[in-house]
């Protein structure tokens, strides 16, 4: 750090804050404040250093809190992640996977109840499954921008069609620097939120289209092996909108459509993504209002959670993945999140619940 780019920090800091102390070490800049309101104060620091290459962080300490700066160094990325083709090389991918994914299941289900021409079919399970993982991370985006912060293009993960699900979802990277909590809060819960109203909207449209299987025949089919019993779990989502059109009852089954099946994915990766694990949205909303020990914790609760729902290979790749890096840590650590983010945050448990995939009798059947 030169001579002059220290005095242009030292002369910042002391323009925003009142400094009782100060050290410099070899690699850093050490300040103590005595400011009591400094949340604003510190966000608007962690801008005007950025855009100098410098990074701040706010600690408390035994004896008061401090500001540490030191020089930023953006992190390299990966040389396929920085190539512009990457995302649209993978989007188009996955909607090669998903058409093949859905055409292969309206076929197969037109052997039991036509339910339209496996090509026009697959289009719409497309637009479907893809519309709610598209709109999951614009709603990230959105709040990104919202707060400055600068991301990268989804990037869609190519799955297994016809013998698993076509695709695992889809991420983006944030390129700015999470200042605070509330920042890191806000961009974790509007991805889920968003995709979750496309998917309840699928859900509604496919519990409609979705053909009533006639119980005498459905018997017959089960007994000669051409239907299975569906051993996935049911979000309550899922069974509150088939039960909006009488459907899903004893007497009143329906057979997992594609359009169904796009909704139930969707279900599926918003429980997954609200889970306060690992550096999921939902782990990134915990980390905010529990801090690292208790989210620690929580991350540890959700694998247990995924393993008594059968959920095993998940529950394997966030103990993994959170082994090597546990949480992400906003530059100002200090300052607690509103009250408005903690009523939020109870809300998005209920959310959770809602979409969780709970195998049959797992509770009891409230709807009529």
């Amino acid at each position: 750090m030169d001579e002059n780019s220290q005095e242009g920090v030292i002369s910042l800091v002391n323009s925003i804050f009142d400094v009782s102390d100060f050290t410099k070490t070899q690699f850093s800049l050490e300040f103590r404040i005595e400011d009591f309101e400094f949340k604003s104060k510190f966000e608007d620091l962690a801008r005007k250093l950025e855009n100098m290459s410098f990074a701040c962080k706010l600690e408390k300490m035994n004896d008061g809190k401090y500001i540490i700066i030191q020089k930023f160094t953006p992190k390299k990325q990966r040389k396929w992640m920085s190539s512009s083709w990457t995302p649209r090389i993978l989007f188009a991918v996955v909607i090669s996977f998903v058409m093949i994914d859905g055409f292969y299941r309206t076929s197969g289900t037109n052997s039991v109840v036509e339910i339209g021409d496996p090509l026009e079919m697959a289009g719409i399970y497309t637009l479907s499954l893809l519309g709610i993982l598209g709109i999951h991370e614009l709603g990230h985006i959105i709040a990104a921008k919202a707060h400055g912060l600068k991301t990268t293009w989804p990037f869609f993960i190519p799955g297994l069609p016809v013998i698993g699900i076509p695709t695992f979802g889809a991420f983006i990277q944030s390129r700015g620097l999470t200042i605070n909590r509330e920042i890191l809060f806000d961009v974790a819960i509007a991805g889920p939120i968003a995709g979750l109203i496309i998917a309840v909207i699928v859900s509604i449209y496919g519990a409609y289209t979705a053909p009533i299987l006639d119980q005498d025949i459905a018997a017959g089919m089960f007994a000669d092996s051409r239907l299975t019993e569906w051993g996935m779990g049911e979000p309550l989502l899922m069974t509150a909108s088939l039960a909006l059109f009488g459907k899903g009852m004893p007497g009143h089954e329906v057979i997992m459509t594609p359009i169904m099946f796009a909704a139930w994915i969707g279900f599926l990766i918003t429980f997954l993504n609200l889970l306060p694990a690992w550096q999921l949205d939902g782990g990134h909303m915990a980390r905010t209002l529990l801090g690292p020990k208790l989210h620690r914790y929580a991350t540890y609760g959700s694998m247990i959670i995924l393993v008594l729902l059968n959920y095993w290979i998940m529950a394997i790749l966030i103990f993994v993945m959170s082994s090597k890096n546990p949480s992400a840590s906003p530059l100002d650590d200090v300052s607690p999140l509103s009250r408005n983010r903690k009523i939020a945050y109870i809300g998005i448990i209920g959310l959770a619940i809602l979409c969780a995939p709970l195998p049959t009798g797992f509770l009891p059947n409230f709807l009529p």
